[in-house]
């Protein structure tokens, strides 16, 4: 018969014997509340509930995509193509870069993840940004790895301070043009003076996932730097512009000795056979692309000019959010979120990347914005 007490220490003890510690400590991933959950806790009508919490493109999934997933469902009862080869020869031709450069993903989040644990041991350091995606963080501890997290510059990136920051052990560095959460954006020359101060040895992860709403002003073709700098992988994704969240689809750019190690770790089967069909088409679909843009743009001025009134600061934005201060207190944030809640919009407390007093509001239609500055009003109140 057990001692008392052996019961709960041999519990605990295994407790400590499954998995290794650094992976006990990661805090998950938090996703945006959906409608539904949002119903259920406040008692809402799930059809009068605005969500500008997850970045997702208000215009939802494009025709053509529809129609290409409608086509595609015929065979799946098949396993789908594992190398992707015809999202891969629309990708090769869109960027004039061989198949053998590119990696899909279960989503760009599947690409940064499988960098980390392609390139970096445990023990070894990563180095990004403070206030950048927080999928930076839990890669890093995912495969064990030393954060080396610089501090923001104007909630954005110090590339200067984190050329710096690499260390001798340093294998891979995250950089988000623009960044989520706060949507700041690096100009291309200062990207490519990064570049070239970076030791050939550490990888640089460019994520690009909102690269497609960028002004014209401000576009680049980072593929131009891939061909340059065999340490380079730019990584984008169908989940925000081409409006393919549900579907999850992203890829990676780089030479041929990164995307073989990216792909001896993928799991063979990682985008799945609609996922790849509706990639192809909404590739195809500029039409769908530009009125996405366009969108984005003017529901940017809705959110922007609506906070200039009330007085309300916020980071100026280049991607489909904008990131606004509701209060001074460190409570304002949960305080002004749960207020929304209960008005049915749902938007994303920042408080976890260290914004407490901030709000990450995605830019939807402009009915949806509208109902969201209504009930911003009332919260403040």
């Amino acid at each position: 018969m057990a001692e008392p007490g052996r019961a709960t220490d041999d519990a605990q003890n295994a407790a400590h014997y499954f998995g290794p510690s650094y992976v006990r400590k990661i805090s998950p991933y938090i996703a945006g509340k959906p409608i539904a959950e949002v119903a259920r806790e406040f008692g809402l009508d799930e059809a009068r509930i605005v969500k500008l919490a997850s970045n997702e493109n208000p215009l939802g999934m494009p025709a053509s995509a529809r129609s290409a997933i409608t086509a595609a469902m015929d065979e799946l009862g098949r396993y789908p193509d594992s190398n992707g080869f015809e999202l891969k020869a629309k990708l090769s031709a869109k960027y004039d870069v061989p198949a053998e450069w590119l990696t899909l993903g279960n989503g760009s989040n599947d690409i940064l993840e499988l960098a980390a644990h392609a390139l970096v041991r445990p023990g070894e350091s990563i180095v990004y940004a403070e206030y950048s995606f927080a999928v930076y963080a839990l890669a890093t501890q995912e495969v064990g790895a030393r954060a080396i997290e610089v501090k923001a510059r104007d909630y954005g990136h110090d590339l200067d301070a984190m050329a710096a920051a690499i260390a001798p052990d340093t294998r891979l560095v995250f950089i988000a043009n623009p960044n989520n959460p706060t949507g700041t954006f690096i100009p291309a020359a200062e990207i490519e003076a990064f570049l070239a101060k970076v030791p050939s040895n550490v990888v640089v992860v460019l994520d690009e996932a909102y690269n497609e709403y960028l002004d014209a002003d401000q576009q680049y073709e980072s593929v131009a730097w891939v061909r340059k700098y065999p340490n380079l992988m730019v990584s984008r994704t169908f989940s925000k512009a081409y409006g393919l969240a549900g579907l999850r689809v992203g890829y990676g750019v780089a030479q041929p000795q990164l995307t073989d190690l990216l792909n001896r770790v993928r799991q063979p089967f990682n985008v799945n056979s609609l996922a790849q069909a509706a990639a192809v088409a909404a590739l195809g679909d500029a039409g769908f692309l530009a009125r996405s843009a366009t969108l984005n743009r003017e529901g940017k001025a809705q959110l922007v000019a609506a906070f200039d009134r009330l007085g309300l600061q916020h980071v100026k934005s280049s991607g489909n959010f904008v990131m606004v201060r509701v209060g001074t207190d460190d409570g304002a944030g949960a305080r002004v979120n749960l207020a929304l809640l209960k008005q049915g919009v749902i938007v994303r407390p920042v408080a976890n990347y260290g914004l407490p007093q901030w709000l990450r509001v995605t830019i939807g239609l402009s009915e949806e914005n509208a109902a969201f500055i209504a009930a911003l009003e009332q919260a403040l109140q």
